[in-house]
């Protein structure tokens, strides 16, 4: 037996009759969290010790020029594995998510359990102003989608291994495992039911716990809360909530926009080069933008503010003056400019932690607006962890994981009330400019958006050749109504499909269209099928999905739409067999 047969069946086969399927899964979940935990701690730890190499290597002197070209260079190098060595487009890593599990069959490319890593680690360890969540995320739910396949489990099954992996790589990132679990199921859009949620927790605990034990317990900007939530600011939560809503639709739309223009630079080597040296530019002149930012969300929940300055022209500026108060205003301005020129000149990366640096920045500009005016005086700490999570809520449509994160880091729910108000708020004022989050955005406007509705879910995984009726009688439009009489005769069918010699499709004959005319004997040889013909309306392609059908049906108001490979006949597609097959699905789906 060939070794990749014994290597994805005998295992399955032999833990099988050990172990019931539902506690298999659960052992499956632990090994999917530990890699995921894995993987976020190497990445971490790749970034971190490429970042100290490369400032090791500039003195204090010289380390702002460096800015001018590590990140494109990072970038280079970045294009170059991606495109000679893996030879895939590792981009977007949540949104490669997103697809897998709505299109893809829960299948994502075992290169996905590495190459995003190594991408990013390279562009965000050069300063590419870039998140590493997102290929973490993706790592992770690579290693569940492959470990569920080698072990030759469901599509169910591998859809929920995916969450799993998605859930410990975010817990290991934050050490936050609620947070973890919340994110698969609001970003992943998974159905919640006790046969899933307990693999997600086991997997976003195993996770969590790897990454404490590998790295210690701090995390990324760990706080404890001072000051308790004061009910008179309650009104400024609500303002805070808005300001980061519109945010939140200028990141959106930036975003959208940069990416789409760097992409229509044809030739790599000048998209690298003017992507790349426009992030070296934004860095040298705004230090803070250098890499996810998770440096500069420590030194402003530090009560250093006004170290965010350092090596930059605005240094000599008091941090409770206007000018600085500008100066915060034109990093959050340009951080989602830094990021998307990153992505779009070729970079890996994601956006959770530029909307966590954006959100913080918003919530320390908020409260030295209202301090520098007057009316009060707002706790500094407290407004820029509430503003973390009005992006996260707003960016990434996400409030649920958004407030969840901000306690689990902060160690308790002494801001819960505020954390609720500004996210809530901010997801709604977002939602009314932009209807999708920076993950699902791309995927909707191309159609391929179907994870977060069941219904849509269950059509689109199934297609028209799965569904496709053949046994119709053909007839030829050279044919009188006596040859079309024999046919039907001999039919079981009310349809006739008019082709020609080459077996194209011409168009069809029913038989109430007919049914008068075949007492009317002597019509028989003087009226030819030509004459009698419907042209259809519409036609769906045997790799067409059925959600696609449907949409066809609903245009037409026909009952039967015929199949075409290309423009030759190969049967018809009913909307009852459609809906019969659509609901075998939903049981599948709902099934404990």
């Amino acid at each position: 037996m060939l070794l990749d047969d014994y290597m994805t069946r005998k295992p399955a086969l032999f833990l099988r009759k050990l172990i019931r399927h539902k506690q298999f899964v659960l052992l499956l979940s632990i090994v999917v969290g530990l890699t995921a935990g894995l993987a976020a701690v190497i990445l971490k730890t790749s970034v971190h010790y490429i970042e100290a190499y490369v400032r090791e290597q500039a003195n204090v002197d010289a380390e702002n020029f460096y800015y001018l070209i590590l990140p494109g260079l990072g970038i280079l190098i970045t294009v170059l594995f991606t495109v000679y060595l893996i030879k895939d487009d590792i981009s977007h890593g949540v949104s490669k998510i997103l697809k897998a599990l709505s299109k893809g069959e829960s299948k994502m490319k075992p290169h996905f359990m590495y190459s995003g890593l190594i991408g990013c680690s390279i562009t965000s360890g050069m300063g590419g102003s870039v998140g590493m969540e997102a290929p973490i995320l993706a790592t992770g739910a690579a290693m569940g989608s492959n470990i569920g396949l080698w072990f030759g489990q469901s599509h169910k099954t591998r859809m929920l291994l995916i969450g799993a992996g998605t859930a410990g790589a975010l817990a290991a990132i934050f050490k936050a495992p609620i947070a973890g679990v919340i994110f698969a199921i609001e970003v992943l859009a998974l159905e919640v039911t006790a046969a899933s949620i307990i693999p997600l927790l086991i997997s976003a605990v195993t996770g969590a716990l790897v990454s404490t034990f590998m790295l210690g317990k701090s995390i990324e900007f760990y706080f404890s809360i001072q000051e308790p939530f004061e009910f008179r600011n309650t009104l400024y939560y609500v303002i805070l909530g808005i300001v980061c809503g519109l945010v939140s639709v200028y990141f959106l739309r930036t975003n959208s926009w940069i990416e789409q223009s760097v992409q229509k630079i044809k030739k790599k080597f000048w998209r690298i080069i003017l992507g790349g040296g426009a992030v070296g530019l934004l860095i040298f002149l705004f230090p803070p933008l250098y890499g996810e930012g998770y440096a500069a969300m420590r030194m402003i929940l530090s009560g250093n503010i006004h170290d965010l300055s350092n090596n930059s022209f605005f240094y000599n500026f008091d941090a409770d003056s206007w000018m600085f108060v500008g100066y915060l205003g034109l990093i959050l301005i340009l951080k989602v400019a830094a990021m998307s020129l990153t992505t779009g000149a070729g970079g890996i990366g994601g956006a959770f932690a530029p909307s966590l640096f954006m959100g913080g920045i918003t919530g320390a500009a908020f409260v030295k607006v209202v301090n520098l005016l007057g009316f009060t005086t707002l706790i500094q700490s407290n407004f820029i962890l509430v503003g973390m999570a009005g992006l996260i809520a707003g960016v990434i449509s996400a409030p649920l994981t958004a407030i969840f994160l901000i306690a689990e880091i902060t160690g308790g729910y002494a801001l819960f009330i505020p954390l609720i108000v500004t996210s809530s708020i901010a997801y709604i004022t977002t939602r009314l400019w932009e209807p999708y989050s920076i993950y699902t955005r791309g995927l909707a406007l191309s159609g391929e958006l179907v994870t977060h509705d069941r219904d849509k879910s269950a059509l689109t995984l199934l297609r028209v050749n799965e569904v496709v009726e053949s046994d119709f009688k053909t007839v030829h439009p050279d044919q009188t109504l006596r040859e079309l009489v024999d046919v039907i005769s001999k039919s079981k069918r009310n349809l006739f499909p008019v082709v020609d010699e080459y077996f194209n499709y011409l168009g069809v004959i029913t038989l109430d269209s007919v049914r008068q005319l075949m007492f009317e004997q002597t019509k028989y040889d003087t009226v030819y099928l030509r004459d009698l013909m419907q042209i259809a309306k519409d036609s769906v392609s045997l790799n067409d999905n059925l959600e696609t059908a449907m949409v066809k049906f609903r245009k037409t108001g026909w009952y039967n739409l015929p199949v075409l490979n290309g423009e030759k006949y190969v049967g018809f597609v009913s909307r009852a067999n459609i809906l019969m097959t659509y609901r075998n699905k939903i049981r599948e789906f709902s099934a404990e």
